[in-house]
Order: C-alpha cells, then sequence, then structure tokens
C-alpha cells in the first residue's frame, strides 16, 4: 500500500464485502501488544484506500472482554490509519432507539474495569489525553450525512454505556442504565475509542440498535438470535452508509483529533525509556 493517510473500519466480518471494495489483501501486523483479533483486509473503496479489520476475528472467535484493542488500534496506525469507522451492535436503553435505527453516540459512559489495557502509556512515559468529547464530531457528521442520504432513521449524538459482559444485563442493570437517561449499551466501542484518541485517529461509532437490552417489560429480552437476525437485516444499508461517508473524508488528517498528544504526554522527552519509546513508535513517531 502506498504512504496516503488510511481509513480504517472496524465491524462484523461481513463488512468487508461491501461492494466496490477492491483490490483486497490480507495483511498480518505483529504488535508490541499482543496479537489483534485477525489479520487486517487492506484495499480500495470509494476512492481511497482502506484498512478493514473483523472485531470478533473471522467467525466470530474473541469475547468482547478478550478484545485486546491496543493491538488492533496500534496495528491501525503502523497501516497508516487517521480515521476510524466503528460498526456495532447495541441495545436501546430508550423507547425511541427501535431495533433497525442507528445512533451516533457522541459519549461514553466505561462501566468495565478494564482502564489499564486502554492506554498506550506506562512503562515510563505518562500521558493524559483530553476526552471529554470521545468521539470526532466531524466524522459522525459525515456518518449522519451518510445516513440520512440512504433514509436511515438516523439519531445523532447520545451516551453508549460500555458494559464488560459476555453476559447481557440483569434486568436490574437494564432499568438502572434506562432510568439514568442513558440511550445504548453495548460490549466493545470504549476501548477502541479510548486507544484511538491516544493514537491520534478521529474514530466514531455507528450503533445499529439491535433490541431493548431488558428493561422493556413489553418485548422480548435480548438474544444473540434477535442481534444477529437485526444485524443481517441492517447489514446493506451499513454497507451503503460506510462507503458513502468515506468518500467524503477529508484525504489530510487535519481535525482535532489528529493532534490529541500535542499537549498530553507529561514526562520529560529526556527520560522515555528506550524500550518504550520502540513500542509506540508509530503513535509518538511525531514527538520523536
Amino acid at each position: 500500500m502506498s504512504s496516503k493517510a488510511r481509513i480504517g473500519v472496524i465491524g462484523g466480518s461481513g463488512l468487508y464485502s461491501i461492494e466496490g471494495f477492491s483490490r483486497q489483501k490480507w495483511k498480518r501486523v505483529k504488535t508490541p501488544f499482543g496479537a489483534p483479533s485477525d489479520d487486517f483486509l487492506t484495499g480500495e473503496l470509494s476512492g481511497r484506500e482502506v484498512v478493514f479489520l473483523p472485531r470478533h476475528g473471522r467467525g466470530h472467535r474473541i469475547l468482547p472482554g478478550e478484545l485486546n484493542h491496543r493491538a488492533n488500534i496500534w496495528a491501525m496506525k503502523k497501516l497508516g490509519v487517521e480515521w476510524i469507522i466503528s460498526v456495532s451492535a447495541v441495545g436501546s436503553l430508550q423507547s425511541k432507539y427501535k431495533p433497525r435505527h442507528i445512533v451516533l453516540p457522541d459519549q461514553f459512559l466505561d462501566r468495565t474495569k478494564k482502564s489499564a489495557e486502554h492506554t498506550f502509556f506506562g512503562n515510563g512515559i505518562v500521558g493524559h489525553v483530553a476526552f471529554a468529547d470521545p468521539i470526532s464530531a466531524n466524522l459522525r457528521g459525515l456518518l449522519l450525512e451518510a445516513s440520512r442520504k440512504f433514509k436511515a432513521t438516523v439519531h445523532d449524538g447520545g451516551n453508549y454505556v460500555n458494559m464488560e459482559g459476555p453476559a447481557f444485563s440483569t434486568r436490574a442493570e437494564s432499568l438502572t442504565n434506562h432510568k439514568a437517561g442513558y440511550d445504548v449499551i453495548g460490549m466493545t466501542n470504549l476501548g477502541e475509542a479510548k486507544c484511538a484518541r491516544e493514537a491520534e485517529i478521529a474514530y466514531a461509532t455507528m450503533a445499529m440498535i439491535t433490541d431493548y437490552d431488558c428493561w422493556k417489560t413489553d418485548e422480548a429480552h435480548v438474544t444473540v438470535e434477535m442481534v444477529i437476525d437485526c444485524l443481517h437485516r441492517n447489514a446493506e444499508l451499513a454497507k451503503k452508509i460506510v462507503s458513502d461517508a468515506i468518500a467524503r473524508i477529508p484525504e489530510t488528517p487535519a481535525w482535532p483529533e489528529h493532534d490529541a498528544l500535542k499537549n498530553a504526554i507529561m514526562t520529560d522527552r529526556k527520560l522515555w525509556p528506550r524500550v518504550t519509546i520502540k513500542a509506540l513508535k508509530p503513535i509518538l513517531k511525531k514527538y520523536l
């Protein structure tokens, strides 16, 4: 692949069958953080160079809690990715978000216990990125335009509650999240978003509603069968939206997220350990 800035897509395995995704080639990437979810599928889509990763591996072999977000995002950065579109199944926590609707969250609530696994920093380099607005507003805006173009029922903004799983919520948990006014619930996107921000990658989530979790007692509670059925029915729409949004992304990475580390690293440059510099080279190269 060339040295042009690339666009990453993380989602279900079916997404890489997008019409027009040409020059496909699977590429294996070794990282200092262990193995990514799978090999990366590189190619061209909508006139842009794209890198696709099946989040749970081909065949859906990796639990949400087993996802190696650092390895996934490090590898994306190594491959020249500057923007990531994440496509994810989520449960609705409010009546207005119905199955097959799309929510474009602008906030996250962390219900995981994995903060140490959601950062590249440590081992002698201390960094604290600004994360008040965890989603790229510009990228979310492009997904909104594309969703409206294809007549999707789309909601702009919302709080994504990131639980650990792998079990779905208890009814008490679901009712608590519903009464607190949160919008959707999922198991995967927060770690991606945190690592993407530290890697200076603009990141946005396209959350596909598949169910009502289990707070809504007049609806069947979420099952794997329900999630898969809804995702299959929404797959073609998701592909069209992703393809159209990719065509709208600028050639040059110049959004706020692309300078996220500018004032984030506290450790004096002279004190950075060589081994940590080596491990983080794709992420820190601008500051070396």
